[in-house]
């Protein structure tokens, strides 16, 4: 079993965050970040909205995101997830109903840094 961390944050409904969220373990977002987003796992809730350059391990959009994501591990829109900008992730999963309108990139599983895809293309990591 692995030795994932017991954090659990949320950023609740009629909460905004405008600048730079940083967090281990889960982060539940359930209103709206815009900004920059770094952290372990991450769930956008139905009602949330996250407007980020975001490096997580994990993320998974059940609302809105728009940005760029940086996931080194996966990356999972929901049927209820709206997803808008430039992703670079390992494993990627669209559930029916999900909408993408972005540009995806996925990385080899022997490949653990995502943000050298960015670099290439002219981008700085946050």
């Amino acid at each position: 079993m692995k030795n994932e961390s017991k954090d659990f944050s949320i950023i609740d409904r009629e909460l905004t965050v405008d600048g730079t969220v940083s967090t281990s373990g889960r982060l539940i977002v359930k209103g709206v970040v815009k900004g920059t987003l770094v952290g372990e796992n991450v769930v956008i809730a139905e009602e949330g909205a996250v407007y980020a350059d975001a490096k997580v391990a994990s993320i998974t959009i059940g609302g809105t995101f728009e940005g760029e994501i940086r996931a080194s591990k996966k990356l999972i829109i929901l049927s209820t997830g709206s997803c808008k900008g430039k992703i670079v992730c390992k494993d990627f999963v669209v559930e029916g109903g999900g909408i993408l309108n972005a540009q995806v990139t996925c990385i080899a599983a022997t490949d653990a840094d995502p943000e050298k895809y960015l670099l290439a293309s002219g981008k700085h990591g946050a």
